[in-house]
Order: structure tokens, then sequence, then C-alpha cells
């Protein structure tokens, strides 16, 4: 597997953010001009008004089915580094710390772990620029 970096650390999985995102847009584009040509023309608008709700509900769907999945990582990744953070330093987390800095912190090896919460705190730095401090990255492949 490659080495994980700030630079690559991100991950698009083609068939979901792609292809699942332009079916799903293309899907609401085409029911809209259904329904509007069904208008236009005086036509039986049930079938037109079934495919635009089904392509509202496939993209309400598609929203949610990953912020739901997100949200679950989240809360995982917090107590996970909230434990981590206890083991290093005999210390919970701050609660001034927000979520995005706390998923940034996982980034951090043990070693610049607990000095970059406390400057993540101080400074009250964003994920992005936590991320940009940590110097010898740690791999996170488990993120979805």
């Amino acid at each position: 597997m490659k080495e994980q970096n700030y630079k690559n650390h991100r991950r698009l999985v083609a068939g979901y953010h792609g292809l699942t995102f332009f079916i799903s847009v293309a899907l609401l584009v085409l029911s809209i001009y259904s329904l509007y040509a069904s208008l236009k023309d005086h036509y039986d608008l049930r079938y037109s008004v079934m495919f635009f709700l089904t392509a509202i509900l496939f993209n309400l769907m598609f929203y949610y089915a990953r912020s739901f999945a997100l949200k679950a990582q989240d809360r995982a990744i917090r107590a996970e580094e909230n434990l981590r953070h206890f083991v290093l330093t005999g210390k919970l987390f701050d609660k001034g710390l927000k979520t995005s800095q706390i998923l940034a912190l996982r980034f951090a090896p043990d070693e610049e772990f607990p000095d970059l919460t406390a400057i993540a705190l101080k400074d009250n730095l964003n994920n992005d620029a936590i991320k940009q401090s940590v110097k010898n990255w740690k791999a996170d492949h488990y993120r979805v």
C-alpha cells in the first residue's frame, strides 16, 4: 500500500463519489424535465411525479447514507483519540477541542500527539493546519 501523507490522505471512491453521484443527479435532472414536459403538454402527471419523487428519494439516500456513516466514524475516532490522549497524558481531551480538530489529530504519531493537541487548542488551529503540522504522518487506512 502506498505511504499515506497530507497530500494523498483523502480517499475518493470512483463508484460512489463519481458514478453514483453522477447517476443520481442525472436522474433528478431528467425527472424535472419529465415533470415539466408533462405539465406543458397536459399529460397524465402520475408517472412524472413518481419519477420525480423517486429521484428526490435517491438523492436524499445518497446524501444521508454518506453523512450517517461519516458521523458514526467521527464518533469512533473521537473515542479512540480520547483514549490515546488519556494513555499518553493521563488526562482526557479538553472540552474546547472540536471534533474536526480531533479528526485531524489522529494523523499525529504518539510522539507529536500531546504537544500538537495543546497547540491546536491554544491557537484554535483548523483541521487543515493541524494536518500540515504533523511531521511524521500516521496513516489511517480504515476511514471510508
